[in-house]
């Protein structure tokens, strides 16, 4: 499929999806959205291991267009925002590890694309801001994903002050994996999906999607859900196969 906002790459097992509107500061027009919704379901159902969401130009993504927003009624901001919501679930609900890779300014919006990532790695050169708390338009929907990653306070700091954290601070507050200088951030990146690609895929599929959902759970649920989900994979190929090959101190061979 042809894109007009992004663009979508692949390198043997890990495929890219590259957010292309550099003129625009990479900001999520109702069309950039759904483009990367499109990828990221695409993705989701091919072989490839893992996702890398990377982004051209000096600014990884501004947050939602305000070309969209401005004279749209209700019904076409609710629109655009069930949009983005839709986005940033699906992130979490295919199977493949997906992998931020942040260069530069991530805000509103754009600092909710690295927070829904499952991990994130940052250039030192990289910020990350909720803007809306110093102007007209709280972020109330990328709080969503951020408070979900840095805790209480530290989103209420983020929220009402407006203020860019350096990648340092997203780095402490947990909002990031690592923080590499920017001459080493494509290094680091690939060598983060090669580790958290390994093993079986079909196996990695199933815990994080059971992992997203015991999260929200109280710890008695959590523990129930877990138990079952557990058991019932046992049972699968790949699992007797990685016991088997443990017993035998041998390479195992995954299926598929």
């Amino acid at each position: 499929m042809d894109y007009e906002c992004i663009r979508l790459t692949r390198d043997a097992d890990v495929t890219t999806i590259t957010m292309d509107r550099p003129e625009r500061r990479n900001a999520l027009s109702l069309l950039h959205m759904q483009e990367l919704t499109d990828a990221f379901a695409r993705v989701g159902e091919s072989d490839a291991r893992g996702v890398v969401l990377a982004a051209n130009g000096p600014v990884f993504c501004a947050g939602h267009d305000f070309a969209d927003v401005a004279g749209s009624d209700l019904e076409q901001v609710r629109h655009l925002l069930w949009t983005c919501t839709e986005l940033m679930t699906l992130m979490q609900r295919i199977p493949q590890p997906v992998v931020a890779r942040v260069h530069g300014l991530a805000t509103a919006a754009g600092c909710q694309l690295v927070a829904a990532a499952d991990i994130a790695v940052a250039a030192d050169t990289a910020g990350f801001a909720a803007p809306g708390g110093k102007g007209g338009w709280f972020c109330h929907t990328p709080m969503v994903a951020i408070a979900r990653t840095v805790g209480r306070k530290r989103a209420v700091e983020m929220a009402l002050s407006g203020d860019v954290i350096d990648a340092a601070t997203a780095r402490e507050w947990g909002l990031v994996n690592q923080v590499v200088p920017a001459e080493e951030l494509d290094g680091a990146v690939a060598a983060l999906v090669s580790r958290v690609t390994r093993g079986s895929a079909q196996s990695k599929g199933m815990g994080k999607q059971a992992l997203y959902a015991q999260l929200d759970l109280a710890q008695p649920q959590a523990y129930a859900y877990a138990v079952e989900v557990m058991a019932a994979t046992s049972q699968t190929p790949d699992a007797a196969e990685g016991i088997a090959a443990f017993l035998e101190k041998r390479a195992p061979v995954w299926s598929g």
